[in-house]
Formats: structure tokens, sequence, C-alpha cells
């Protein structure tokens, strides 16, 4: 699909407000196209692309696709397998002669006429992604990115640059996506099991990153993290190179020191060594985010002093430790921080994260767990990583795309979450229990829909007690 083809055609997107989808449906309304969608939800995020010129409706009804998306002839569908086969405007693009893909298929044919930067892992990929889009697009060699996340520093999931040949695509392996795509360098954060509704199980959701890696164009490179169970597949003239945020690995961190809310380390690559990188967003899981990121944008042809900005001056990307209250509202104010952890690694890695930033403060955590079929399949690791904290508060499952599990509900975590003090709290109560509470950090975990609260939350707790 070459760029005349790609943007003369009208785009409808079934799923529009999911944060994978938005990004295609600005790339494509800021390239001039007719694009129209649906979405089960209003939300701030479709506000913005009805502002930006989308034509959204939020009714599962075919009557309420426009005219002018209701010529197959015209109009490409793209859907996400997030939005269920029942859908009814589905069904009719469907039954009706359309052109129908998943949101994955046109990513990869976007992949296939730029030199793309693919950034895969069950968790690490989307701040990871947001680093290297930040370096590149404050670089002289530009890109364009497809993000997972809100990048802070724009706005946007979507950074445009029409001159750049970089494309930086998070790899998304649920439902297999990151198959359809033609990585020039991909980075591969992390293999912890996950999405084991669609794998199976641990085999062969380690085989979907060996497949992953097999797609490497012939003269590129994979990054890959140290110490990863998986086997990576390559073409021939692939270079493989490795990293962590430790000192092991072709690129790592060296001389790692923490200061009052920063982290500054040296990084060591081949044939280069950059000292003083201070990350925006002092984490220690963004050491190695870090690192993978400023390999990869030097791959692509960053300098070492872009690469150095490039990290220095990213705010991170929305939901991804997002620090809504620092505590210095107020004298001895509470701490308010939201991380879209989702698997037990991603867990415990925040919550060991936050206790070294804030030592010998009282760390709570709601942790709304995602899906049934995650709780069923990790519910013993979840409640390991949830044990760091000192309080743990937990609603029900959010159930997004799945039907109840019988047996399976956030009890079976909470029963065997070791902390001092640990509460179920039906998310409609949440805001009430919160309000007769003093937090010294309170922490809001998960991929559920627990940030619509934060608002609220952080209203309450700048409130004084």
């Amino acid at each position: 699909m070459d760029k005349k083809e790609n943007m003369q055609r009208s785009l409808y997107f079934v799923g529009a407000g999911g944060i994978g989808m938005a990004n295609l449906v600005r790339y494509y309304l800021r390239h001039g196209s007719e694009v129209g969608g649906y979405d089960r939800t209003p939300s701030d995020l479709t506000a913005a692309l009805e502002k930006e010129g989308a034509q959204l409706t939020f009714t599962d009804n075919e009557e309420e696709i426009p005219v002018s998306f209701r010529n197959p002839e015209e109009t490409l569908v793209v859907y996400t397998p997030a939005v269920p086969e029942e859908n009814r405007i589905l069904s009719w693009f469907r039954d009706n002669g359309f052109e129908v893909v998943k949101r994955a298929a046109l990513l990869g044919k976007i992949t296939r006429h730029t030199r793309a930067i693919c950034i895969a892992g069950s968790h690490g990929k989307t701040t990871t992604c947001s680093m290297t889009a930040n370096i590149l697009r404050e670089s002289k060699q530009g890109c364009t990115a497809f993000l997972g996340g809100i990048l802070r520093n724009t706005g946007s999931n979507l950074v445009l640059d029409e001159k750049s040949p970089y494309t930086v695509i998070e790899a998304d392996e649920y439902d297999r996506s990151f198959h359809h795509l033609s990585p020039q360098i991909a980075v591969v954060t992390s293999t912890d099991p996950d999405h084991l509704d669609i794998y199976g199980d641990e085999a062969h959701y380690l085989e979907a990153f060996s497949i992953f890696t097999s797609l490497i164009r012939e003269g590129g490179v994979l990054i890959t993290h140290t110490g990863l169970a998986y086997h990576p597949d390559v073409k021939s003239g692939v270079k493989i190179e490795t990293y962590s945020g430790g000192e092991e690995g072709d690129w790592h961190a060296e001389n790692v020191r923490y200061a009052t809310g920063k982290i500054i380390f040296d990084l060591v690559g081949p044939d280069i060594r950059i000292d003083g990188i201070e990350p925006g967003v002092p984490v220690e899981i963004n050491i190695d985010n870090a690192v993978a990121a400023a390999a990869a944008a030097i791959h692509a042809g960053a300098g070492p002093e872009e690469v150095k900005e490039g990290l220095r001056s990213f705010k991170g990307a929305r939901r991804r430790f997002e620090i809504y209250l620092d505590g210095t509202e107020r004298e001895n104010g509470p701490v308010l921080i939201d991380d879209y952890a989702h698997s037990p690694n991603e867990v415990k890695a925040s919550i060991a994260s936050v206790k070294k930033l804030y030592p010998g403060k009282k760390l709570s955590v709601v942790f709304q767990p995602h899906l049934y079929t995650r709780t069923r399949d990790f519910a013993a690791e979840f409640a390991e990583a949830l044990s760091g904290a000192d309080q743990v508060i937990m609603p029900e499952i959010y159930p997004a795309r799945e039907l109840p599990i019988e047996g399976i509900t956030s009890q079976i975590i909470l029963d065997n979450v070791k902390s001092k003090e640990k509460i179920f709290c039906e998310r409609k109560d949440l805001l009430n229990l919160i309000k007769n509470c003093n937090f010294e950090i309170l922490m809001t975990l998960g991929a559920a829909d627990i940030d619509r609260l934060l608002p609220e939350i952080k209203e309450i707790l700048s409130k004084e007690q």
C-alpha cells in the first residue's frame, strides 16, 4: 500500500476510542482522509478525536453509520479484537461487502513502507516506545510514532513527522497482533506469560515472540533484554544485541546513583558510552526502559546529546507511573500515583519503585484486577506482588471483553495477600472509603478503568483531612 492508495479512501474504525486505535484515527485525519467510527463509551479521548474531525457514534446500531461511509468501494473498515463478534455495526460492514481488517494489519502495511522500530514485551513496551519516540522527535532524525499511551510531552498518542523515514510502533502481542509487523529495529522488553486466554500456555506465548523476531528485515537489529525465556529466530544478517538496566548485556547501565527525586546513570553500549543520563521519570524500572530506548534510537541515528536530552525531557506516558500529587502541596501532604501495571511482575516492580522513592512512608494500593482469565491464571503471583504494599484495597474484577468465570473473583487474590491491612471494597464505594482514610501514599494500579476516578480522588486527597 503506497501513500497515495493509503490516503485516498475513507476509513471507519470499530472501537475507535481504544488507545491503540485512536492513533490511527489521528494519523488518517492528519492526512486528510474522512474518518468515522464507533465506540461503546464516550471518553476524554473520543471527545478529542471528535474535536479533531472524527465522526463518532456510541450506539451499536448500523443506522448510525453516516452515508459517507456506506460505500464499500470507498471505505476501509478497521476493527480491534476487543470488539465482540456480535457487534451490529461490524456485522453490517461484513455483510455488505466491505474490506474489513484488524488494526494490526493496517499498522503492518505502514511498517512495510517505513523504517519501523517495533517495541514488544509483556510489560515496559509503552514506556520504552514513548521514550524512543521522544528521543527521535527531538533529534535530527525525527519519527512518526503510534503509541499505546498518551505521551505527556505532546498530549497525544501520535507523533507525526512527514519527512522522517522512521516509524516507532508499540508491538502488541495480544491476539498475535505483532505478527503483522515488519521491523527494521525490534526491541523485546519482557516475555512474562500473559494473555493465556489467547495462547493457552507459556510455551505458545513464548513461541509468538520467536515468530515476531523472525519478521525483522534482513540487515536489521534485535535488541532483547537479558535473561528472557524465549528463543529469538532471526533472518541471516540480523544482528542480535542484549540490554539490561544492570551491568549485563551489550547495552547496559553503570554507576547508577540516586539523588533526591532523581536517578542518574551512565550508558554503555557497543563502541559508545554516554555519561550522566537522567531520565525525566525517575523510577527504577525506567533504567531498563531508557537503556532499550537509547539503543534503538542510536541505531536509528540519534547522537549522544540527543539521547541525553530526549530522556531528560521525557515526561512519561499517561497512566505509566503518573504522579498526581507529589506530597509538596501542603506540609506532610499525601502522594497520589497512578500506574497501568497489570501483570504480577509489573505490580511488583511498581510497588518496589515507590518504596525506594519514598522510604519509610506507608504505601496503600488500590488494585483493580483486569479480566477473569488473567485473575484465574495469576492469582497467586498477584497476591505475592501486592504483598509488598502496606495496605491493599481491592474492588471487583473489571471484565472488559470477558464474561464471568464461576469462582473467579478478586477475593482469590486478596485472601493470599500478606499485607497487614487488606480490604475488599466495591468500586462504587471507593470514593467514600478514600474520604474516610488518611493516606501517606495512595497508588492506583491496573489496566481497568480505575483511572476515571482519579480526578475525584485527587480532589479528596488535596483537601485537609
